[in-house]
């Protein structure tokens, strides 16, 4: 009866999502994380892989939950008539269809582990629960508890003088219904972040292991000694992560570094929009939803784990070899050799445009020539935005030494990164220590924009470098997401990139650079003037032609403009890796509109658009999705590939994901993504495709 009214809610929420072409961002966003979570059910992937992807899936809904969720919740409280500009929905409306959603998608992960545990049991390595353990085993386990958890175990008894714990965002807890003297009490357990999460259990030939919640689900009594136990509940709750970073930028004396600080550290005390619970018809439930004062349809429960991190590393208690063997074989990014032989790295940027696509290239040339840009006397300045950093970066490193070295050096370094601010502000303090010019952004646009400008002088004339990429100047990420890197000496390009700092510096987004497309002013304009001009080729007969591939596409403006330019008959296909607003083949409306999503090894991030045919054909590649908040709502760049040469591969690259048939899913006319029909053809996985050159 419960399955049969869930289910009947999911449909309800389907059908609520949509509205004629247009389909619901939280809702397309769900689906996206469903195709992430399909991924840990995919047969084409190593074991050990499939557990990485059950992980990823269960991290992406955390997020989803703390931000999407938590922003939707604000608007309910402060907005409630307020209405999504596609489908109409109220923000409690979409909430709503949400949690119905989401039900299922709890239902399907519980399934997928499982599936994942019985396989992982078969590859030699058997996750053990609390209430399967033998006498001996039980005894090895107590034995663990008692000498490597309890020690790191932080609890309380609640009473007047033991007032209720603030529950941390995504922090596990028990709490335990006690007795003692004829009084009953609650009790409240958590494990210090240092707590190991898995734990090996005796000898064999096959590993058996158990995790810290298991641990603490059979000998968490033991800490509360004088009591009786009678009863206990595991829970989590997500707080909402939706900071309102706004501020008055003619208040020259407050410092923004300063403000962020203390918006970060209000984060844990925020408002929960997610409790989640191992059995949520226990009394202790109930006891829970009062003290938090949570909405019960809010509540989700989670049997097994409340999240799946410790997949990443359940490979460490195989032998190497086999765990090697189910994994995705090795690979290094392939280096330049051009750039790396050259005599002068700089000398060769200033003379050869250079393509890089992350992670089959590596990153290392371009942070090789910021290096040697560093050191060269000729180099005056060198400036960058920054949204995302490794956790030792090099890019950082190189920049600190160029200051060093006299270059006049500027960071854009953008504080509202969500999740990355802590860390962007160490690396600012670092780069301001070391005489760096730091801007933390411009009014209250977010700078997305990803560009390098290297401005030199040889005799009385003034050169330049400029990198512009779709990603982050992030070592690690680098090798997981897909980017594409454009460094050119062209001068137009050169002369819009200084122009493009300065203008940072001066807070003036009212500006026409002379190739750059720059949001909030002209990159919507140029991308809508580029799909007018496929409409009129098409109505004058000739082959209109887009091909396009972002992360999401949301902003309405844009869809609408695709819907006039599919009327016309220009021929559109999208890659879009996550939401995508509009659904394509719809007669009369979208029938000329394909959409593609590939969801695989490598995180598909690269964004370009490209409009006609060879002969005529325009490319940019971009830092901006085709959503309202990128191309409104931040700084962000579109960068024309002038380069024939690099267009081609670039082309290239976008008909070789329009031709997988393994890890892509084809969006229909119904709502629903489907995998690629490949009826007599052979199988196309476009990202191995690319591992092989």
């Amino acid at each position: 009866m419960k399955n049969e009214k869930e289910q009947n809610a999911l449909e309800k929420a389907r059908r609520r999502f949509r509205r004629g072409i247009y389909m619901n961002r939280e809702y397309s966003w769900l689906q996206f994380n469903k195709r992430v979570l399909d991924q840990a059910n995919d047969g084409t992937n190593p074991l050990l892989e499939k557990c990485k992807f059950l992980s990823i899936f269960g991290s992406n809904l955390d997020e989803f939950f703390m931000v999407r969720v938590g922003s939707l919740y604000n608007e309910s409280l402060t907005d409630p008539s307020a209405s999504d500009n596609k489908t109409g929905l109220t923000a409690a409306k979409q909430l709503a269809g949400i949690m119905a959603v989401t039900r299922r998608l709890y239902a399907l992960r519980d399934a997928t582990y499982v599936s994942l545990k019985k396989q992982l049991s078969k590859a030699g390595v058997r996750l053990l629960s609390a209430d399967e353990l033998t006498p001996r085993q039980r005894e090895t386990c107590k034995a663990v508890f008692l000498s490597r958890v309890l020690p790191l175990l932080t609890m309380m008894v609640l009473d007047a003088k033991h007032p209720m714990m603030l529950f941390e965002n995504l922090k596990r807890y028990m709490l335990y219904d006690l007795e003692r003297d004829g009084r009953r009490m609650l009790g409240v357990m958590c494990a210090s972040p240092a707590a190991d999460r898995v734990y090996l259990v005796g000898e064999g030939k096959k590993a058996k292991v158990i995790l810290l919640e298991e641990l603490l689900k059979a000998f968490g009594p033991l800490a509360f000694s004088g009591y009786a136990v009678k009863g206990r509940l595991a829970v989590r709750v997500t707080r909402n992560a939706d900071l309102d970073t706004r501020v008055d930028d003619n208040d020259v004396e407050r410092d923004f570094s300063e403000f962020m600080k203390k918006k970060i550290e209000t984060r844990a005390r925020l408002g929960v929009v997610r409790l989640e619970a191992d059995d949520m018809s226990s009394p202790l439930f109930d006891a829970v939803l009062r003290l938090l004062k949570v909405d019960p349809a809010f509540c989700f429960e989670e049997r097994h784990c409340f999240d799946y991190k410790f997949l990443f590393s359940i490979g460490n208690f195989l032998p190497v070899e086999q765990a090697d063997a189910l994994r995705y074989p090795p690979f290094k990014g392939r280096p330049l050799p051009a750039l790396s032989e050259a005599a002068s790295p700089v000398d060769y940027a200033l003379h050869n445009n250079i393509f890089l696509s992350y992670p089959y290239d590596s990153m290392n040339p371009l942070v090789d020539l910021l290096e040697a840009c560093a050191k060269d006397k000729r180099v005056l300045s060198v400036s960058i935005t920054i949204y995302r950093l490794a956790s030792h970066s090099r890019i950082v490193d190189a920049l600190c030494r160029a200051c060093e070295n006299g270059k006049q050096v500027t960071v854009v370094i953008e504080l509202c990164a969500r999740f990355d601010e802590e860390s962007n502000l160490h690396y600012a303090g670092k780069l301001q220590e070391a005489g760096c010019t730091i801007i933390y952004g411009m009014e209250n646009y977010k700078v997305h924009s990803k560009i390098i400008s290297v401005v030199l002088k040889e005799g009385e004339e003034l050169s330049y470098i400029t990198h512009l990429g779709t990603g982050n100047y992030n070592e690690s990420t680098a090798k997981q997401y897909t980017d594409l890197n454009i460094i050119t000496a062209d001068r137009a390009i050169g002369e819009d990139a200084v122009a493009f700092f300065r203008n940072i510096a001066i807070c003036n987004v009212d500006f026409e650079y002379k190739r750059l497309l720059v949001a909030p002013e002209t990159l919507k304009p140029g991308i809508i003037r580029c799909i007018d001009r496929e409409i009129e080729k098409a109505k004058a007969g000739k082959e209109g032609r887009i091909v396009a591939k972002m992360n999401s596409l949301t902003d309405k403006a844009i869809i609408d403009k695709f819907v006039e330019a599919s009327r016309a008959g220009v021929r559109i296909d999208l890659i879009v890796r996550g939401i995508c607003c509009m659904v394509p083949g719809v007669t009369g409306e979208t029938e000329n509109i394909r959409v593609v999503s590939i969801v695989g090894r490598f995180l598909e991030h690269s964004r370009v658009y490209c409009f006609g045919g060879e002969e005529d054909r325009i490319m940019y590649i971009s830092s901006a999705d085709l959503m309202t908040r990128n191309t409104d709502k931040r700084v962000e760049i579109a960068a024309p590939v002038l380069d024939k040469a690099i267009e081609k591969q670039i082309f290239a690259i976008l008909q070789t994901m329009l031709a997988d048939n393994v890890k892509a899913r084809e969006l229909y006319p119904d709502g629903v993504y489907r995998p690629v029909e490949a009826v007599g053809q052979e199988s196309l996985n476009a990202q191995e495709a690319f591992l092989r050159g």
